[in-house]
């Protein structure tokens, strides 16, 4: 995990707390329509650790020119609670999976309130990073 968020965001273990992660592998395929061309047949999707992070960093800690290939050209905070819809289709149920399994380590009277099968976009929602930690199928 560790590797991962420095190699993509330049955040050290020095700049974040682990508050948790998900019990199990989380898992998605990716449609072929997604793959490259060259990779397809040896690639099928992902399986993946969701950690829940606390940045006690400051958020110019965060780079993402720390590699010759940038994975992101932007970054920003997003409330807990993302919106799926906001999400590539083929990864939302591993997004809905992760978060709802997490926000048990959030206050508790947040999670009641705010979890995906009463969610109001309205409602105050806490910010937080949730971080997958990922590896190719």
């Amino acid at each position: 995990m560790y590797r991962e968020l420095t190699e993509e965001v330049g955040l050290h273990p020095r700049h974040v707390k682990i508050i948790g992660r998900t019990r199990d592998w989380l898992r998605y395929e990716v449609p072929d329509q997604w793959v490259r061309r060259e990779w397809r047949g040896n690639y099928r999707g992902q399986k993946q650790i969701w950690y829940l992070l606390r940045l006690v960093g400051r958020d110019c800690d965060v780079s993402l020119r720390t590699s010759a290939r940038p994975e992101f050209d932007a970054w920003r905070w997003n409330q807990y609670w993302v919106e799926l819809e906001s999400v590539v289709e083929f990864k939302r149920h591993v997004y809905q999976q992760a978060l709802t399994e997490l926000a048990r380590l959030l206050n508790h009277d947040l999670h009641d309130s705010n979890c995906y099968s009463g969610y109001s976009h309205n409602e105050e929602q806490p910010a937080a990073m949730a971080a997958p930690a990922k590896q190719s199928e």
